[in-house]
């Protein structure tokens, strides 16, 4: 199970420590992660109640992230379909630290996190040709819903402090959050 200690800390895995971003967890966050604006939006709207953003930490280092929305999705098929169900909008891992377990780790924080707060589902979008992403997914038990694939827009954040907006269409892949389900706390 995912403990939080007196620190706020979620967990510890894999020489990393998972815990709320905090605004005076900025200045980290953007020479490890980039993104500066991303991260400023993020920790407002966590500020404000619309979502949270968890950081995985080594030797006081980010090198991970996820953000989950908690607001009214953007999308219509999102609201009339997934009504009050948080989105996974964001997790990445810095890229020589992939494939080592953080970014599942991640996931299961939020998971943890949202189902200790009562709620039942989380869905998330993912890109029709990230394959790895969806495989990754789908071992973790989300599974396709049947109203077929979403128009939304991706947001990408440049070096340069600017932004840009770009059409994507995702597949819409939905988790039940069940205490005992496959693969929690470390079991298969």
């Amino acid at each position: 199970m995912t403990r939080e200690s007196a620190d706020g800390t979620l967990s510890h895995v894999n020489g990393c420590d998972i815990r709320p971003a905090a605004p005076e967890d900025l200045p980290a966050l953007v020479r490890s992660l980039g993104q500066e604006e991303y991260f400023t939006v993020s920790l407002k709207r966590q500020d404000a109640g619309h979502g949270f953003l968890l950081v995985a930490w080594q030797r006081g280092v980010a090198v991970g992230d996820v953000y989950v929305w908690l607001a009214p999705a953007e999308e219509p098929e999102l609201r009339t379909h997934l009504r009050g169900v948080a989105l996974i909008t964001h997790l990445e891992v810095v890229p020589r630290l992939r494939n080592l377990g953080i970014g599942t780790k991640l996931l299961r924080a939020a998971e943890d996190s949202l189902y200790a707060a009562g709620r039942k589902r989380v869905a998330l979008g993912v890109r029709l040709d990230n394959d790895d992403a969806q495989r990754l997914y789908k071992r973790q038990g989300y599974e396709e819903w049947p109203h077929g694939e979403v128009a939304t827009t991706a947001v990408v954040y440049h070096a340069d402090g600017s932004r840009e907006v770009l059409p994507e269409v995702c597949r819409i892949m939905v988790r039940r959050l069940e205490e005992d389900r496959p693969g929690r706390w470390g079991t298969s």
